[in-house]
């Protein structure tokens, strides 16, 4: 504001004075005839500017510019000039005015430079500055290749410790704790990474992010970690859906992802293997859509689309042709009006699918129970769904040693074991998991990283490879 005031202080004053000239030169020009009577008269130019000052009441200034004024200002055109200067003189006079009378006024000139300044120097910058080629290094150069452990916690917080720190125990030891978290929280995916391999982080906008494992916030043991969303470059409009860890970028693997409105996607994990920190496309989703789910497969595994209202289609991935980064996808599964997929299973561990339901029930059906169709099908039942049970909010697959931990709308968490959920049929309501309050309802279900996970770091979290 000091620099546009100041500024405007002097071109106002430089106007000012060039507009009064300009008065005197008017003045003279209207009374040409009687300006050279009293020129030839005097017997100097000093009497001369004297008796001018005293006829036409100028200015010494005004008086001086007359003197100096050549022949040629006479003529129409350059009268003409003379008389357009100092109209454009006068508008300017009141502008420059206008601004320091104004603060209004005053910002918006500076918003206009502002402006100008982005538009004209806002470009990237075009010369690169490099270390000199026998200095030529990269960061992870300096970083030791080893092994850590990477917990990342249910409300989003992640972290990596050494492997090290987590001392082996025999059968029955106590562990050691290896995260803190607030009471409603808990470590939801636990898994072993070198410190120069990738974790890939899929958003519900369809878009990949990048870090690679010494990029992850190091803490001790009881450390809680950072939140995901102000380690990554995440756009305000996106969340953290789906988490693989991956070694290396192969042919023989691939990304499977699935939407929201029962689109399937599958992707070589090559595609993924050029990274950028603003991330990159990893599925085009539309506007009312959202991806939920992703995972690591290795072209030959099974995959289950579950929806809201309790029905679910087991194909081969082998049906899901691979495609580009920037393809949609296939229907993986036909849905009825209003419903949606709430989850995606990729069969691994010959183990059960555990169904939860909104209002606490829930309920485990052996895989085998449902019969391999071709994608886009309607598929089966996996729960009867009733105003009881409410609708299906989560789908695992889970085994005997699992651990779950269901969260409420309200706050309520429960810690389950897995063996104690019995094995029911497919069209089964299930059993009460969790008792809630009338107006509570289940919002989430995870399953915990094992306990020889955390004691001795060694294994995968639920989206880990």
């Amino acid at each position: 504001v000091d620099v546009v005031t100041r500024r405007t202080r002097f071109e106002l004053a430089e106007a000012e004075k060039r507009a009064h000239i300009l008065e005197g030169l008017k003045i003279a020009i209207a009374n040409i005839d009687e300006v050279v009577r009293i020129i030839k008269k005097s017997a100097n130019t000093e009497a001369a500017k004297a008796a001018l000052m005293k006829r036409f009441k100028l200015s010494e200034i005004q008086t001086q510019a007359i003197l100096d004024m050549t022949l040629k200002r006479l003529t129409s055109l350059e009268t003409k000039k003379i008389d357009e200067e100092y109209e454009e003189l006068i508008k300017l006079i009141a502008r420059l005015k206008g601004i320091l009378e104004s603060k209004r006024r005053m910002m918006g000139v500076i918003r206009e430079e502002i402006a100008d300044l982005r538009k004209k120097y806002g470009d990237e910058r075009r010369t690169e500055i490099r270390a000199a080629a026998e200095e030529k290094f990269s960061v992870e150069d300096l970083i030791a290749e080893e092994d850590m452990v990477i917990t990342i916690s249910h409300a989003g917080y992640i972290k990596r410790l050494s492997v090290s720190a987590y001392k082996r125990q025999g059968r029955g030891g106590k562990g050691v704790t290896g995260m803190t978290t607030r009471e409603e929280d808990f470590v939801e995916g636990m898994f072993i990474a070198s410190t120069h391999h990738y974790i890939l982080f899929f958003t519900d906008r369809g878009r990949c992010y990048w870090l690679k494992v010494y990029e992850i916030p190091e803490g001790g043991r009881a450390a809680k970690g950072r939140q995901i969303s102000n380690v990554l470059e995440l756009k305000p409009d996106e969340t953290v859906a789906a988490y693989i860890a991956v070694k290396e970028f192969d042919e023989s693997h691939y990304v499977v992802m699935s939407t929201r409105d029962g689109t399937i996607k599958k992707t070589a994990l090559a595609e993924f293997a050029n990274p950028r920190k603003a991330g990159i496309i990893a599925a085009t989703v539309d506007a009312k859509d959202r991806l939920i789910e992703a995972k690591m497969t290795d072209g030959s595994e099974d995959v289950i689309l579950v929806t809201h209202t309790g029905q679910a289609c087991r194909f081969h991935e082998s049906d899901v042709r691979p495609m580009g980064r920037a393809a949609g996808g296939v229907r993986g599964i036909t849905l009825e009006k209003k419903d949606y997929v709430i989850g995606m299973v990729a069969v691994k561990r010959e183990g059960s699918l555990l169904t939860v339901c909104e209002k606490g029930f829930g309920k485990r059906s052996e895989i085998d129970e449902y019969r391999v169709t071709r994608r886009g099908g309607k598929g089966v039942i996996t729960m009867k769904v009733t105003d009881k049970t409410g609708p299906v909010v989560a789908v695992k697959e889970v085994v005997d040693s699992d651990e779950l931990m269901i969260i409420s709308a309200g706050g309520q968490v429960i810690r389950l074991a897995l063996k104690n959920v019995r094995v029911m049929g497919r069209a089964t309501q299930g059993v009460r998991l969790i008792n809630l309050d009338e107006k509570d309802k289940v919002c989430d279900v995870a399953r915990l990283a094992a306990k020889d996970e955390e004691e001795n770091g060694n294994g995968g979290g639920e989206n880990g490879q």
